[in-house]
């Protein structure tokens, strides 16, 4: 079995696709088809399952891909520690963070790393930010700006950065919302809450309920990405609480109000995760080593 194949192997893990993989490593679908087949006849056993909509790893596949990773983690130290005229890191560091932090917390943490290492190239997916651990978990992504949950896993490592506070957000434009927040007591019952889908935003927003004694709040809305619920309180469909930095970058900051709250909602930790057993691998090593020197 060949570094090569194992390659073509963990690209297939991450993309999910033997057509993207096979664009990626510029050959024929059929041509990458024959070497995970071999890889397969070695093994004695599928690593895929595939149809026309996806590719999953078997059973099998799953516990070779650990093997895959480590093996190609050492090939590519080893290849380092031979070559002593590659005074430099190459290759790729694949970063998964929330629309809001590539531009809050990242650029100047970007910069600076880039200054380090030029030839390291960053390749930034964004999204739902309750998502972030998980892309870490499926190999989708090398490390994500993720918010802390209450129960980290023990093989991810977590590197924070900063504290999240979160306030309660409200539409300018008259709406059921606006009238129930100007009652005395205000009647937090039957307010229309919009609120993220999971995360460590959702977790904090649930605790504050209880804190509340909303025992079953009005939830008009649960959407994925902070991003996108902003624009609903802006029309008038609810109120949110949300990260205050997601409101302080979005275009939409002045068609909402701060509202001050009863009691305040407690603030959770943003950082860099990545798997532990990553961690020897150059690039990310010298990703992490770089974070601790920002401390």
């Amino acid at each position: 079995m060949d570094f090569h194949s194992l390659k073509l192997f963990l690209d297939i893990t991450q993309t999910r696709s033997f057509i993207r993989t096979a664009e990626k490593n510029y050959m024929s679908a059929s041509t990458l088809s024959r070497h995970i087949q071999r890889m397969e006849d070695e093994i004695g056993q599928p690593l895929f399952l595939r149809d026309n909509r996806q590719v999953v790893l078997t059973e099998a596949g799953e516990k070779f891909r650990y093997f895959a990773e480590q093996s190609w983690g050492n090939w590519l130290q080893i290849q380092r520690q031979l070559s002593p005229q590659q005074t430099e890191l190459e290759g790729e560091l694949r970063l998964f963070c929330s629309v809001t932090a590539a531009y809050s917390h990242l650029p100047k943490m970007l910069e600076r790393f880039r200054q380090l290492y030029p030839k390291i190239e960053i390749k930034l997916s964004t999204g739902d930010p309750a998502k972030a651990l998980q892309m870490v978990q499926s190999m989708q992504s090398d490390l994500s700006l993720a918010g802390k949950p209450e129960h980290l896993p023990s093989n991810i490592a977590f590197h924070y950065i900063d504290d999240i506070t979160l306030s309660l957000f409200v539409p300018r434009v008259a709406c059921l919302a606006t009238q129930l927040l100007q009652q005395t007591p205000i009647d937090w019952q039957n307010i229309p809450f919009i609120l993220p889908v999971e995360g460590p935003a959702r977790k904090r927003i649930e605790s504050w309920f209880k804190l509340q004694k909303i025992r079953e709040p009005k939830i008009y809305a649960t959407v994925e990405g902070h991003e996108a619920i902003l624009p609903m309180v802006a029309v008038g469909c609810g109120v949110a609480l949300l990260p205050d930095v997601v409101v302080q970058h979005s275009p939409l900051s002045n068609q909402v109000s701060y509202f001050n709250l009863p009691a305040p909602i407690q603030p959770f930790e943003l950082g860099i995760c990545v798997q532990q057993r990553r961690l020897q691998e150059p690039i990310i090593q010298a990703f992490w080593a770089f974070l601790s020197d920002l401390d």
